[in-house]
């Protein structure tokens, strides 16, 4: 039986690593998998998922007016698994789209992203991922500054000082962003 998997983490907990793994787990078996991620991530190029220590591969890139769930019923031939990265980005609609795809399609979805902003808020598509999923798990890294457990953002400037205002999306990688805990993030050792 299909289920919607949710698993989320900090910035550098491995979600773009995992989402790879997972899917060349699924084709090294001959088995296909489709792969999106969101269309605001321009950090390599829109329509790549791709992780810090350089693996990549292309994804559907989800906008605001895609509908992943006529894609993915679309597909010639049996889908596996459909994996989609960056999914704090996606909107409540694309997240009741996955659904329709569990549910009625019994096609298993598995979505990687953050939960959190930085200013420890949920994101739309975090929020909704945390009502409907099935499987909620929380992928772990440790704290920029401390051996604690990362369960927060940080966002910094060019200076490397806290930002604790702005817009919730602003697209960026260690340049922008440290993975903290809830001590570092409150007063980060900088």
């Amino acid at each position: 039986m299909a289920q919607l998997f949710y698993k989320h983490g900090a910035m550098n907990s491995g979600k773009s690593i995992e989402i790879l793994k997972v899917a060349h787990n699924y084709e090294e078996q001959n088995k296909a998998v489709m792969i999106f991620t969101s269309g605001i991530d321009t950090r390599d190029e829109v329509g790549t998922v791709s992780s810090r220590i350089g693996l990549r591969r292309p994804a559907v890139a989800v906008f605001e007016d895609t509908n992943i769930y006529e894609i993915v019923e679309k597909h010639e031939g049996k889908l596996y698994c459909v994996l989609v990265d960056e999914v704090q980005f996606l909107t409540k609609e694309h997240v009741l789209q996955l659904t329709q795809i569990v549910d009625e399609l019994n096609i298993p979805v598995m979505g990687f992203g953050l939960k959190n902003d930085f200013q420890n808020e949920l994101f739309e598509g975090s929020r909704y991922m945390t009502i409907y999923a099935d499987k909620i798990e929380e992928m772990k890294t440790i704290c920029w500054f401390c051996h604690k457990k990362a369960t927060m953002n940080l966002r910094v400037d060019e200076n490397k000082k806290p930002v604790r205002t702005g817009d919730q999306i602003q697209i960026g990688g260690n340049d922008s962003y440290y993975p903290v805990c809830r001590k570092c993030h409150s007063n980060p050792p900088l």
